[in-house]
């Protein structure tokens, strides 16, 4: 059943999020099953698809085929602070591939923006990207947890976005006091929320090896800043102090 009749197994941010921005956009035109295709394997020979990425591929379409919404950020440009709304379509691609490392996994619409990144689901069920290296770099681990964290990134989107001299995630490794968020969270990302401060950690979308680890920071009200401000001065002193020591 698709997500918009059925979301059971979102948690209630993530529900309000589709209920308030969500619809389904009906495709126009008939598609082809994903069992009578022939793709290309890792020999790279036509072959019919694999019936784990014929149930994984039919399976989106069925669940998500279609979804469209919208993901409020904000950001400041110039002292000023901007709005803005981000589309997400799910619609199907035609790509489809596999390699000896990672497996099956094809392409799907994703954010409209101008990317330099296809966005891929495994058959595994992790979400991933390709940034033209070729590979697939997971970024979280299922759609539901990439719906999680876009209604995270909405709920923060009113919230004051932190910008500091010192390493943002050098701050989030001192910030405490937060609930993680396991639903919104994986391998490669990690969401912690309090009533004042949210942090989003990630792992870098990049096919350079080791991905760094990167954050984004949110506060609200006075003391929220004051919390990110005094981590922020103790991952200052801590830099100096092993920037003394080496």
């Amino acid at each position: 059943m698709h997500i918009l009749d059925d979301p059971a197994g979102l948690s209630a941010r993530a529900k309000s999020l589709l209920e308030r921005t969500g619809w389904r956009d009906y495709p126009q035109e008939p598609r082809l099953s994903t069992e009578f295709l022939r793709i290309r394997d890792r020999f790279g020979q036509l072959a019919p698809a694999p019936m784990r990425l014929v149930i994984r591929r039919e399976g989106f379409e069925q669940r998500y085929g279609g979804l469209r919404y919208q993901v409020r950020k904000s950001y400041t440009a110039q002292g000023e602070r901007h709005d803005v709304h981000h589309d997400w379509h799910y619609d199907l691609g035609q790509g489809m591939w596999t390699s000896s490392a990672h497996g099956w996994y094809f392409d799907w619409f994703g954010e409209r923006v101008s990317s330099p990144v296809r966005y891929l689901v495994h058959t595994d069920g992790r979400v991933g990207v390709d940034d033209g290296g070729g590979a697939f770099l997971e970024i979280a681990p299922s759609i539901p947890a990439l719906i999680e964290s876009h209604a995270l990134t909405d709920t923060v989107s009113t919230w004051d976005r932190t910008t500091a001299e010192v390493d943002s995630f050098a701050i989030a490794e001192q910030l405490d006091g937060l609930t993680d968020i396991p639903e919104a969270s994986g391998h490669t990302i990690r969401w912690r929320l309090s009533d004042n401060v949210a942090v989003e950690e990630f792992r870098n979308w990049s096919s350079e090896a080791p991905r760094r680890w990167r954050a984004f920071i949110w506060s609200r009200g006075e003391a929220g800043r004051r919390q990110v401000e005094e981590a922020a001065d103790r991952a200052a002193a801590m830099q100096q102090t092993m920037t003394a020591a080496g």
